[in-house]
């Protein structure tokens, strides 16, 4: 189970930029109005244990408010009780007239995660695969692993015509580095060979440091009204991302990632109340990649995918999710407070031990809590409880929606 919980007391910050009041027109003094709040975080979970840091998000806009797109940024700077650091800073940055996007996505961890196995199958006790005759011993289930990250994405997009379209490219560098394999002290799992080792060593990877380094081609069609927190409309994203190995990549390989997101406005007197679907598929198309580049439950962008379960529960070559989630307002007359309830799926398949796509599907789905402390540019924060299946839950604490 994860827990996280961002301080409250931070909220007096947000009162200053809006909590509580009516929308602000804009006007010319506003465009580039810069607005951040250095968020205190404390969190919690198995894998990292007490979490203490910054949470810090900003809003601004590059353009003249009537025909640029809300530019945001969320950061995090965080310690652990297990000596772990967690740094990054994820961004859409939209230039004057949305010409530009600049997406950004910046991390290093010096962290630790349990990983379970490949596919939708997996149990949550560590054990011996039965898929696996040779080699022999190979487990699946919960086994830990201690890691380092550093991880370096940034595309440029550019709009075509007048159009919602961008054409852009992207580099994209994943080096995993210290990584070991352990199973925890209490386990009676029978002696085996990790996972993330059988995968790697079978597909000619080290098992202590690999690098990914490639480049992408994306198609984007951006419609959403405000991105952080859209009302309706939709988005849409197709890359396409190739890894040789004279970019620095262990292995040449190349995977396609598509992603779609609609937003179904429900009334025209409360804009509050949306049906919002998300579809997500990511696959290896050619070559092998690094167990830890494997598609995954969780490793999107914002790391918003799977609530109800831990981040990894899930990992394959090939990757399906969808979620459905119903926002509503909880006042009559005010946006201040909202809520959500949504429903989410996942299924995975991989060559390693046959499984197949949509051979399994886990489900997960729960119930949510909004606050809406900056009503001018949506800036929400997001409480949600969700459940998975075989005992699998987990509380989130966000600023802004899941998706």
């Amino acid at each position: 189970m994860k827990y996280t919980l961002l301080a409250w007391f931070c909220l007096l910050s947000f009162c200053r930029s809006g909590f509580g009041q009516e929308p602000v027109q804009y006007t010319p003094n506003k465009i580039n109005q810069f607005k951040f709040v250095p968020l205190p975080a404390i969190g919690s979970n198995p894998a990292n244990g007490w979490m203490f840091g910054l949470a810090p998000s900003a809003t601004w806009y590059m353009g003249n408010p009537e025909n640029t797109k809300l530019s945001n940024l969320v950061g995090n700077v965080l310690y652990t009780t297990k000596k772990q650091w967690i740094f990054s800073v994820r961004s859409n940055i939209f230039l004057s007239e949305n010409d530009l996007i600049l997406v950004g996505d910046w991390r290093y961890l010096i962290t630790s995660q349990p990983t379970f196995g490949l596919g939708s199958s997996t149990p949550n006790d560590p054990t011996q695969d039965p898929s696996f005759r040779e080699p022999p011993g190979v487990l699946w289930g919960e086994q830990q692993m201690n890691f380092r990250l550093l991880r370096f994405y940034e595309t440029i997009l550019k709009r075509i015509s007048t159009s919602n379209w961008y054409l852009g490219l992207g580099y994209h560098l994943d080096i995993h580095s210290r990584i070991e394999s352990f199973l925890n002290e209490e386990s009676q799992s029978p002696e085996g060979v990790f996972t993330h080792d059988a995968y790697n060593i079978s597909n000619g990877f080290d098992t202590e440091r690999y690098a990914l380094s490639g480049f992408t081609i994306n198609a984007v069609y951006e419609n959403r009204d405000i991105p952080v927190s859209p009302y309706e409309r939709n988005f849409a994203l197709i890359s396409y991302k190739i890894n040789p190995t004279f970019l620095g990549s262990d292995q040449s390989s190349s995977t396609l990632l598509l992603d779609y997101r609609h937003y179904f406005n429900l009334s025209q007197t409360r804009k509050r109340h949306i049906l919002a679907l998300w579809g997500y598929g990511n696959f290896l198309v050619n070559g092998q990649l690094p167990y830890m580049n494997l598609p995954s439950l969780g490793w999107d962008m914002f790391s918003r995918s799977g609530r109800g379960y831990p981040q990894g529960r899930f990992r394959g070559e090939s990757m399906l999710y969808s979620e459905a989630e119903y926002r509503f307002p909880l006042q009559k007359g005010n946006e201040t407070f909202g809520g959500t309830v949504f429903l989410n799926a996942n299924s995975f398949g991989n060559e390693f031990n046959q499984e197949k796509l949509l051979e399994s599907v886990n489900f997960g789905y729960g119930v949510g809590l909004r606050v809406m402390i900056n009503k001018e540019n949506r800036t929400t924060i997001t409480a949600d409880y969700a459940f998975g299946r075989k005992g699998n839950s987990g509380f989130y604490l966000n600023i802004n929606e899941s998706f």
